[in-house]
């Protein structure tokens, strides 16, 4: 068992000055980057198919020790038009970080309008037959997805629940610890009441910086996490201005202070 902390991303032009030393070319953001982190949850491949040479070539900038998660391109999840030949390709993209054993997993993130249904039900199924043999998370939005039916139809296709933590809104996703293959997945995506639904622009959503008290909710939690699932991701998305580096760095020592396994960058 282990934990291993990272962010959401990190090719961020606002992170300059914040995390990323003034004057650095965005080439060099992700080997910067993987000296202080030893996992990044990869979220370009959300709006485009990923290809192979590109993750090779990202690859290439961090160590045999640095781990990638990849999340699962838009028209697997949010449009649910893929053919069988979409799902072979995105997988076959991977390819490289699987040869190098830098593949963590594969997040899918599905919206809210992802209801509970046996439509859906079916569709995860389908997700699961066509990408057999990738380790794989499943977000939810949609919070009648919490219920013990749900996490154990999980577990009969070895798909991991995403743990989240956003504002407590009623119809969103609880903060469950769940964990219901060997991966064990959080995500911190802050906690912004007022910009949550109303905002001009993504990142005023995700402008949040958690206090210590809000962080250490989660220490006993991600703790019992570890003694369920072979390795446990915490990914931190609150990325404007590098808050989510700020969190990452401050959580990683509270799970240290914990006496927790957790990964260093190397």
């Amino acid at each position: 068992m282990a934990i291993t902390v990272g962010t959401a991303g990190y090719s961020y032009d606002d992170w300059v000055g914040y995390f990323y030393p003034q004057g650095t070319q965005k080439r060099d953001f992700l080997s910067y980057y993987a000296q202080h982190f030893p996992l990044v949850e990869v979220n370009y491949t959300y709006y485009r198919m990923p290809e192979a040479p590109t993750l090779a070539a990202m690859s290439r900038k961090t160590s045999p020790n640095f781990q990638f998660i990849i999340k699962a391109n838009s028209v697997l999840t949010h449009e649910r038009t893929a053919e069988a030949a979409d799902f072979t390709a995105f997988a076959q993209a991977l390819t490289p970080l699987e040869e190098q054993s830098k593949l963590a997993g594969v997040l899918a993130q599905f919206p809210y309008s992802f209801h509970a249904n046996p439509d859906n039900v079916a569709y995860l199924r389908r997700f699961r037959e066509l990408l057999p043999d990738l380790p794989i998370a499943i977000e939810f939005r949609n919070a009648k997805w919490v219920t013990e039916r749900a996490f154990e139809f999980l577990r009969s296709l070895d798909l991991g629940f995403c743990c989240v933590d956003q504002p407590r809104f009623q119809s969103l996703m609880p903060p469950v610890a769940e964990v219901t293959s060997d991966i064990g997945y959080l995500r911190f995506h802050g906690r912004n009441y007022e910009k949550w639904f109303q905002h001009d622009e993504a990142w005023e959503r995700y402008d949040y910086l958690y206090s210590a008290e809000e962080l250490g909710e989660w220490v006993e939690k991600v703790a019992e996490m570890s003694q369920q699932a072979e390795q446990v991701y915490v990914v931190f998305n609150n990325h404007y201005q590098a808050q989510a580096v700020q969190n990452a760095l401050q959580f990683t020592e509270m799970l240290q202070n914990a006496g927790l396994p957790v990964v260093s960058a190397s």
